[in-house]
């Protein structure tokens, strides 16, 4: 089997040698009136038109599936009637919101829950999505969009991705409204949730309110929630208020982040990311382990039987690390010593964690 990931290394926000520049954003890129929130809904489907890299026989609960559906059709058919591989029981998920309407349409995703080797090219049977309590809200069904793929022939594997989960685009048909239990046009004030708490950020947005409406109508309650009293003029036109609120432009001050996901190699760093003087040696040691098998033959006329041997060989390298003094104002400044060093990205992440051990990152560090 070949699968082969390309570790990633990316760089969030521009990068100064003297300050460093948050940017702005909308209000409403920034959080959500309360009240407005997303409900998650879920299903068990089928997904069929396989190129014979569905399910296996072992995983009967997909082709017993399919033939229950066929049963609610008029057709009998049996489970041995049915090729497996081209079947594969899946789990569907969305989120609806109380803005959604009965008819709007919604992304799904898929999962496969059995174990099929790929997704693509397939199509959803109809699946019926519940909520919490249980009630159906919508309808999934459709062709799915994978972005991947796996291919074999004879033991050899190639896979790009994971082709066992995809979406289904505009698949989800509401059929059921969720009730906010919030009539807007009917407040005199309402509360504002920012999406990552933050103080700087919740004061600005006030701020930035208070300066469009020229009066003092919205207050930072806390890192999370501002406070807005609507004007006796936009009163029961909560639509042209969330306008003016939402278009407000407002200068962010992100907290200082370093993400890293092990699994792919990847590391994400934002621009405000700052780093102490340290010292730093990395060299990396590389073990191969080689397994060679002989025949010994006996000589002629001795008697003697040939014998299988094995011989095994283990060898060890140490990569030489040399030590080099990491110091300097900004991301950027670190990078550019770290790639002089030759650091791969894999490297890179147990560099990172080691310098936020030592207490020489000033960032909170984010594992996936």
């Amino acid at each position: 089997m070949h699968t082969r990931i390309k570790p990633l290394l990316i760089l969030c926000g521009l990068l100064f040698s003297s300050s460093s520049y948050a940017g702005s954003a909308r209000v409403k890129n920034l959080g959500a009136f309360h009240g407005v929130r997303n409900n998650p809904i879920s299903g068990v489907g089928v997904v069929v038109g396989l190129n014979r890299t569905g399910d296996s026989k072992r995983n009967e609960a997909s082709v017993r599936s399919l033939a229950n559906r066929l049963r609610g059709m008029g057709i009998n058919l049996d489970t041995d009637d049915i090729s497996a591989r081209n079947v594969a029981l899946v789990m569907v998920s969305g989120r609806i919101s109380a803005h959604h309407r009965t008819g709007s349409v919604i992304d799904v995703s898929v999962a496969s829950a059995g174990d099929a080797t790929s997704l693509e090219g397939g199509l959803l049977l109809p699946t019926l999505l519940v909520g919490l309590d249980r009630q159906v809200y919508a309808i999934a069904q459709g062709p799915m969009i994978v972005g991947g793929y796996q291919i074999g022939s004879e033991g050899n594997t190639s896979r790009k991705n994971t082709p066992t989960s995809g979406r289904v685009v505009a698949g989800g048909s509401i059929e059921r409204e969720v009730a906010s239990g919030v009539n807007y046009n009917e407040l005199d004030d309402v509360d504002f949730v920012l999406r990552y708490p933050d103080f700087t950020t919740a004061v600005r947005i006030a701020d930035g309110i208070n300066k469009e409406f020229g009066t003092d109508i919205a207050q930072a309650m806390d890192s999370a929630t501002v406070t807005k009293a609507i004007p006796g003029e936009l009163q029961g036109r909560f639509a042209d208020f969330a306008v003016r609120v939402e278009d407000t432009e407002v200068e962010v001050d992100p907290a200082a982040r370093v993400v890293i996901n092990e699994r792919t190699g990847t590391v994400v760093m934002g621009s405000d990311v700052r780093i102490s003087a340290v010292a730093v040696a990395h060299g990396g040691l590389t073990i191969e382990v080689q397994r060679r098998v002989s025949a010994s033959q006996p000589a002629p006329l001795s008697g003697g039987q040939t014998a299988v041997v094995s011989e095994t060989r283990v060898k060890a390298v140490e990569e030489e690390g040399r030590l080099r003094l990491l110091e300097g104002a900004t991301i950027g400044d670190m990078v550019t010593a770290l790639n002089d060093m030759g650091v791969k990205p894999r490297d890179l992440i147990v560099i990172l964690q080691a310098i936020h051990a030592a207490g020489g990152l000033h960032a909170e560090v984010v594992t996936l």
